[in-house]
């Protein structure tokens, strides 16, 4: 039987440590990522404009409050090193260009519209409805 001396339960207890504080490292690196390409997708939606431009901050404030569920953070909070009750981070999106400045989208390719091709195929399905119940009539199987 091997004993285990106060040491070696120590090295034991700093490696598990270690192993740990890794993990948490790692996922830290996650989160922070995830809320990089969150803040980064908010910035190019307030650039973009138009409806996307309108959550463009509620997205950024959502990035603001992803960086504080690192586990490193909510670890901290639960032993008590952290703050607890804090204000909710208000959302930072970069200023959009200038109008001038844009490019200009290229130009609507003029065609008909989509409501001309429903409605011809709902008059394409009607005229062979019609043909086929007329045919239909023409040769009872009685």
């Amino acid at each position: 039987m091997t004993t285990t001396t106060k040491a070696d339960t120590e090295v034991m207890a700093a490696t598990a440590t270690t192993r740990a504080d890794t993990a948490v490292d790692k996922a830290d690196h996650a989160v922070d990522k995830a809320a990089d390409l969150l803040q980064d997708f908010a910035n190019k939606a307030a650039a973009g404009g138009g409806l996307v431009a309108k959550i463009a901050p509620e997205l950024a404030e959502d990035a603001a409050f992803l960086r504080k569920l690192k586990p490193s953070l909510i670890m901290a909070r639960a032993k008590g090193r952290a703050p607890k009750n804090q204000k909710p981070a208000e959302g930072v999106v970069a200023p959009a260009p200038e109008a001038s400045s844009r490019p200009k989208p290229p130009g609507k390719k003029k065609g008909p519209s989509p409501f001309v091709f429903v409605g011809a195929a709902f008059a394409a399905g009607v005229l062979i409805a019609k043909i086929i119940d007329w045919r239909g009539h023409a040769h009872p199987r009685d």
